[in-house]
């Protein structure tokens, strides 16, 4: 299975082709992701309790303000690596069949967390209106974030499974064979 298989196809399969998991499995972006997405969803957990703490109660608009920064920095970094592991694993920066939809999704993210980040620096909107759009973006987020969660859970099951067929027909095999 090459890069350019269509999608349909790919998911009947395992996520990655054997060339691609021994990629995934050699090369250090992946730990930086394993690094990273943990630490972007400790960032969000954090900063979206302040952000609500100030819309519902009018109060620590900085450390909101921050916390949605620093959560920003966290999801520019993801993305960079991430482009850069997918390059690796599957030769192309962004929307490899594998992972087309989530690069899509993520695209929204990256345009929702920017444009929070273009408010405050430029001043747009009132304070209320940019933890608004912080809450989008947080949103989009969480929806990303499922969306890989449950390709890398149908991953692993169509893995295990395949891995028990295996074993089975060669189970079947060996018993033929005596």
């Amino acid at each position: 299975m090459g890069v350019d298989q269509p999608v349909t196809h790919r998911q009947r399969q395992t996520l990655y082709t054997p060339a691609e998991r021994a990629r995934r499995d050699a090369t250090v972006w992946t730990l930086v992701q394993g690094i990273l997405a943990p630490l972007q969803f400790l960032a969000f957990a954090i900063s979206l309790c302040l952000v609500i703490n100030f819309l519902l109660n009018g109060v620590g608009f900085a450390a909101a303000t921050i916390s949605v920064v620093i959560k920003t920095s966290l999801l520019y970094a993801i993305m960079v690596t991430g482009a850069i592991w997918e390059k690796v694993v599957f030769g192309r920066y962004l929307f490899a069949p594998a992972f087309f939809w989530e690069d899509v999704v993520s695209m929204l993210v990256m345009a929702l967390h920017t444009l929070y980040v273009l408010m405050w620096l430029v001043g747009w909107g009132t304070p209320t209106e940019q933890m608004w759009v912080a809450l989008a973006a947080y949103a989009s987020y969480v929806v990303n974030a499922l969306q890989f969660l449950l390709k890398f859970q149908a991953a692993k099951q169509t893995t295990v499974t395949k891995l028990s067929n295996d074993a089975a027909a060669m189970n079947a095999q060996g018993v033929l064979e005596s």
